[in-house]
């Protein structure tokens, strides 16, 4: 009777989850929340679906873990698994072209005849007339340095997890991580002494948009680091099953090649021939 239920393959058939249906929910509540704060309402109305949706990962993931450390993550479920990161961020990549498009589109049809309405917004060049921009070789060069190390601090800790080298592994995630606080921090306070705007100007939205959504990306990619770290310093990778981590330097990478974009086509190119704000 045993033999009729044992696995005879090598896939893996997931236990009933209640993550999907919690996640949507969470979804739709956030989505209201976020509707209604459009509308005016306090911001505090979109806590409960951001709650939910939060709980919804630690708890999914969680589940993921468990499976992978039990070892029902096989060759063929982790082939899978990188199948799905790949797309993902793939979809990412799709995420940042619009961003990208925005910003080109804006910048280089400054003054078309039939574009009167855009060059009122525009004065027919770019960046837009008042507009004070930043320093592409003051904080934006020294956080391109700085994720371009991270990138080798963490394929140092690749390295180091493929050789058996937990040492190693731990002390590059550490710097990895370090890296990205110090990222985000320095982008705060370039954000906090800025001299344009969201709203009121088409330079403004553009270079937050695409600039701001980079930055999420830098401190959602620094929580998945210290989740790495964590399970690291709990020996929970070794050198054949490590996926986790794998993902995770996948995504920093990532990170830090559409940095590199924004560096050269928002901060260098997009702020050509403009006025460089002195603070």
């Amino acid at each position: 009777m045993a033999d009729a239920h044992a696995k005879h393959h090598d896939y893996h058939l997931v236990d009933p989850s209640p993550w999907p249906i919690v996640g949507s929910v969470g979804a739709f509540v956030l989505c209201v929340g976020a509707v209604m704060y459009f509308h005016g309402s306090p911001i505090w109305y979109m806590a409960p679906g951001f709650a939910i949706v939060i709980y919804t990962m630690i708890g999914w993931w969680s589940d993921v873990v468990r499976e992978a450390n039990r070892g029902d993550h096989t060759p063929v479920v982790q082939l899978h698994l990188r199948y799905g990161m790949l797309l993902f961020i793939s979809s990412e990549v799709m995420f940042f072209v619009a961003w990208f498009w925005a910003f080109f589109d804006a910048s280089l049809f400054t003054g078309e005849p039939i574009q009167a309405a855009r060059a009122a917004f525009t004065g027919g060049h770019w960046p837009p007339q008042g507009v004070e921009v930043f320093d592409p070789w003051h904080i934006p060069l020294l956080n391109t340095l700085i994720l371009l190390t991270s990138g080798t601090t963490v394929t140092w800790a690749h390295h180091a997890l493929q050789h058996g080298d937990r040492k190693g592994l731990v002390q590059g995630l550490v710097l990895t991580v370090v890296l990205g606080i110090i990222f985000s921090t320095l982008q705060a306070y370039e954000y906090h002494h800025a001299e344009f705007s969201f709203a009121g100007n088409i330079y403004g939205a553009t270079f937050y948009m695409a600039t701001g959504f980079h930055g999420f990306h830098v401190f959602v990619g620094t929580i998945f680091l210290a989740v790495c770290l964590g399970r690291a310093l709990a020996g929970q990778f070794t050198p054949k099953h490590h996926f986790g981590f794998e993902a995770a330097a996948w995504y920093w990478h990532f990170v830090d090649v559409v940095w590199l974009f924004l560096f050269a086509c928002i901060y260098v190119w997009g702020s050509h021939g403009a006025v460089i704000h002195a603070g």
